[in-house]
């Protein structure tokens, strides 16, 4: 167990939306084993809407990671590994500091775990970090319900568009991390026409401006196929994180690749359809009744590259028609 028991704590969160998404079942474990200490996020202020919804977490304030200082709190805990988050805090004057002896850094901290030895899921990763700090934890998955804003961000935006009332299934078909991890664009094409005409239902292609080219080549490979109005609807780059989870918790399914959307989406209880290429899915897959991970039997993968040196296998062997299928088989909330 510790033997300093916080009253103003901070907790270093993950930089990156997935990430943090993953770290909520142990941020539920820190808020329980110190329900008297005020407990603030240091996170990305992009991700500070995750903290808005209904989470295990509760009701905290989010800051600015360099906003964290000895004056405001007493004790950080790092979710991070690096060594300049552990530097900073130190710097910052914070008395009591917690997290992996990671990164040569376990001198700067007054209380460093080993990291666990072997392959470890990223969400027991987080859960194993504040176990052995002494907090009580049990297995469950990260989960989040929308709060109001949400809700009315995404009811508002449908209402504008003349949506209100339609099958929706949503694509996020770029990814952070490289190129290496986007299912083919021309993939995505022939799954949304296939939804589109086939089941009437409307394609909503989310995610951040970083992802604008992919969503032009899927428009670009649908090409002369006339889609009915309203049957595809783009907003890549133009939703904040309020909108985008209001849309994916209205969503049917959610078709993605390796990214913070698929594990927002699967938090929410949405059906997650995720193509794996180079990443690892026993280390960052959702989990979850609703989440169908789908994968190609081939030698190379996982590689872990941004970007495919040979002919992109792992994601191209999966179809379109097995991502239909497996979209098809929308599975019932539990």
């Amino acid at each position: 167990m510790t033997t300093t028991v916080p009253e103003r704590l901070v907790v270093r969160a993950p930089n990156w939306l997935g990430d943090l998404v993953m770290a909520l079942p142990a941020l539920g474990m820190i808020r329980r084993a110190y329900p008297e200490a005020e407990l603030t996020i240091a996170a990305p202020l992009p991700c500070a809407p995750v903290f808005e919804q209904h989470t295990a977490v509760g009701s905290v304030d989010v800051i600015a990671p360099d906003m964290a200082t000895g004056e405001e709190f007493d004790t950080i805990l790092l979710l991070t590994n690096s060594f300049g988050s552990a530097w900073r805090a130190r710097r910052a004057g914070i008395k009591e500091r917690w997290g992996y002896a990671a990164a040569g850094r376990s001198w700067l901290l007054t209380r460093a775990v080993p990291r666990p030895s072997g392959r470890v899921h990223q969400v027991d990763y987080y859960r194993v970090l504040a176990r052995e700090l002494g907090m009580a934890g049990t297995g469950e998955r990260p989960w989040i319900e929308p709060g109001a804003r949400a809700e009315e961000r995404a009811a508002a935006f449908l209402a504008a568009a003349g949506l209100e009332g339609r099958r929706l299934v949503g694509f996020a078909p770029g990814a952070a991390y490289g190129h290496a991890k986007r299912w083919p664009p021309r993939y995505v094409a022939e799954t949304v026409a296939r939804l589109a005409v086939e089941h009437a239902v409307t394609c909503v292609l989310v995610g951040a401006s970083g992802d604008v080219e992919a969503g032009r080549e899927i428009e670009s490979a649908l090409g002369s196929r006339r889609l009915a109005p309203g049957r595809l609807v783009n907003v890549i780059g133009h939703t904040d994180l309020w909108l985008l989870i209001g849309l994916l918790a209205r969503c049917e399914t959610f078709v993605t690749n390796d990214s913070g959307a698929m594990h927002l989406a699967a938090a929410l209880g949405t059906h997650v359809v995720a193509t794996f290429g180079p990443t690892d899915e026993r280390e960052t897959a959702p989990s979850g009744a609703r989440v169908e991970v789908l994968t190609a039997g081939v030698f190379c993968r996982p590689c872990k590259l941004r970007d495919c040196p040979i002919d992109h296998r792992c994601m191209k062997r999966i179809t379109p028609a097995r991502v239909l299928d497996a979209v098809l088989s929308t599975r019932p909330p539990a």
